[in-house]
């Protein structure tokens, strides 16, 4: 089994366990005022399991969503972007959307949660891990990458069932623009589903409000898409 990333540091945001992949898993889950509704995951950015991606999954449970944050780095959070860097390579691809869909059986298994499907949102490393993981698993109905970083070649995405909206900066120089051309082309040629891609004049990570490339006017505007998305394809 591949080992998770180590790291020194701080302990990540948990408050749950739950069997995935072959091992115990932690994560943070989120549920709204009401006790129950509809599933999403949040996928973590390379920094790790942060009060951000925290923040966001209450965010999402205070719009009647029922969120779980899975830790991928096993309690770790990273300070520095060379080590962000490393934690993100030691994670092959294959064990990250392994350990994501145990994570998806975990919420699906919950009685608050309504769906039979469920949503997935992520930022960075996870906006790219919420592809990955929605052409690997059709249980996945709507897919919402921020900013999502590809590692490697496209997924194929030949048994992709989700619908996909997507939040990008137009000043971001790791994914640039014409690179969606090709993203929005091979999900719509190999699945027939053809992707919402938006772009925003902001950088990377304009949505996280701990950075300071956070940019309030677009990270407003994705989320004030995103939520209404998720409601219309979970339920």
């Amino acid at each position: 089994m591949t080992e998770l990333p180590k790291s020194t540091g701080a302990p990540a945001r948990q408050n749950v366990t739950f069997p995935s992949g072959g091992t115990t898993a932690h994560g943070y889950l989120a549920l709204p005022p009401s006790g129950s509704g509809p599933g999403v995951i949040v996928i973590q950015e390379w920094w790790g399991l942060t009060d951000h991606i925290a923040d966001v999954a209450d965010r999402l449970a205070a719009e009647g969503l029922v969120a779980l944050a899975p830790d991928l780095y096993g309690g770790n959070v990273a300070h520095e972007s060379a080590e962000a860097l490393r934690m993100m390579q030691d994670l092959p691809v294959s064990r990250g959307v392994e350990l994501l869909s145990g994570a998806v059986d975990h919420l699906l298994s919950l009685d608050e949660v309504t769906s039979d499907t469920v949503g997935a949102v992520g930022f960075c490393m996870g906006g790219g891990f919420v592809l990955y993981l929605a052409a690997a698993d059709s249980r996945v109905s709507a897919a919402v990458p921020f900013y999502g970083v590809i590692q490697g070649e496209l997924p194929d995405f030949s048994g992709l069932k989700a619908e996909i909206l997507g939040h990008y900066g137009e000043l971001d120089e790791s994914i640039p623009a014409k690179s969606l051309d090709a993203l929005r082309e091979a999900v719509r040629e190999q699945s027939g589903i053809t992707p919402d891609l938006r772009l925003y004049p902001a950088n990377h990570a304009f949505f996280n409000d701990g950075r300071p490339v956070y940019d309030a006017e677009s990270a407003t505007r994705a989320w004030e898409s995103t939520v209404p998305f998720l409601h219309e394809w979970l339920g």
